[in-house]
């Protein structure tokens, strides 16, 4: 919650009160343009409701790849999300009609947003108040997260474990059950392990987000020389026929190795696609693995077969142009490939 800002989950409500609507609002205010507020504003976008994101950060998706954070801005821009980056908020007031939000927008004009509902937002803290940690010696950082071994989730308590929430890293329910699982692992005196790096993410949206590695972004800032490919879900027979054909897939590979170095999917059904790229992820697997293993035809799985063969721009053409026309019943008078 914002300070000074009363959530009754009426008017004013948190991401717990926002699914618990009577009705769809005819107009409805987010504050805070972060996973939760895009799922909860694209699902009442879908449902009817007007909806208004209003986001302090100056970037659109700040964690997810540049190149899916546009597109993903795009789709939901066109879908009729009115998406407002770098502002500040200002008073909020809840009314007989709605809920007045004043605030300044990205060059520094006063505006005023009206609403039925607004959603606030602006992300979690660990629930550790009151767990009366200190009488066991331990304590909390400044942002209220258990400090752990990195390596068995153990505290500075003996016997003392800690996951999910509470501890630093992404606040995502399968992170805390491997974490779960490799707390009892190591209780029963075995070595389990954790590759943060391949913990994928994902945003529900409609067309979904997800990821899973490193961004062009952080293997630029690393100095890391990289070969991407992407393919787009336009070319892919079975998107077509679902009428689900945003978006696309993005395989970036380490330039000498071929090494998987991150996987950044928008588009349907990329919670489930995103899994092949973890598991590849975790087993150290080259782009080449991904692209020489038979896919199922037509699936949208073949999308990331595709992206993962485009990392290689030789072995691109064959299947982008040829199979894209052939799955989309086009005609061609001539066809040329360059090198």
């Amino acid at each position: 919650h914002l300070p000074g800002m009363p959530v009754d989950n009426e008017l004013i409500c948190d991401n717990e009160g926002a699914l618990k609507f009577g009705s769809t609002p005819k107009k409805l205010g987010v504050i805070g343009a972060g996973v939760i507020g895009l799922e909860l504003g694209s699902v009442w976008r879908r449902l009817g409701a007007e909806v208004t994101i209003l986001e302090a950060l100056p970037g659109f998706l700040a964690a997810c790849d540049e190149g899916v954070a546009k597109e993903a801005q795009k789709l939901f821009t066109k879908q009729g999300l009115k998406i407002n980056l770098g502002v500040k908020i200002g008073d909020v007031k809840a009314t007989k009609k709605g809920v007045t939000v004043a605030y300044t927008d990205n060059a520094g004009a006063a505006q005023t947003l009206e609403c039925d509902r607004l959603i606030v937002s602006v992300g979690r803290v660990p629930n550790t108040d009151g767990l009366n940690l200190e009488a066991i010696g331990l304590k909390t950082d400044e942002r209220g997260f258990i400090a752990i071994d990195d390596h068995t989730c153990a505290t500075a308590a003996p016997g003392v474990y800690a996951i999910g929430d509470v501890v630093r890293g992404p606040m995502l329910a399968h992170k805390a059950e491997d974490e779960g699982v490799l707390v009892a692992e190591v209780i029963a005196g075995q070595k389990p392990h954790i590759d943060y790096n391949c913990i994928p993410w994902v945003i529900y949206t409609s067309p979904e987000i997800a990821w899973v590695g490193k961004t062009e972004q952080q293997l630029k800032a690393e100095g890391r020389a990289y070969k991407p490919g992407q393919f787009p879900f336009v070319a892919n027979g079975r998107a077509l026929g679902m009428g689900a054909a945003d978006g696309f897939v993005k395989v970036l590979a380490d330039a000498q190795t071929d090494e998987i170095l991150g996987v950044h999917i928008v588009g349907n059904a990329a919670s489930d696609l995103i899994a092949e790229a973890a598991v590849a992820m975790e087993f150290k697997a080259a782009a080449e693995d991904i692209g020489r293993v038979c896919h199922p035809h037509p699936s949208l799985s073949e999308v990331v077969r595709e992206a993962a063969l485009a990392t290689d721009m030789h072995k691109k053409p064959r299947l982008t142009v040829c199979k894209f026309v052939r799955m989309s019943g086009c005609r061609i008078k001539k066809l040329e490939v360059a090198n």
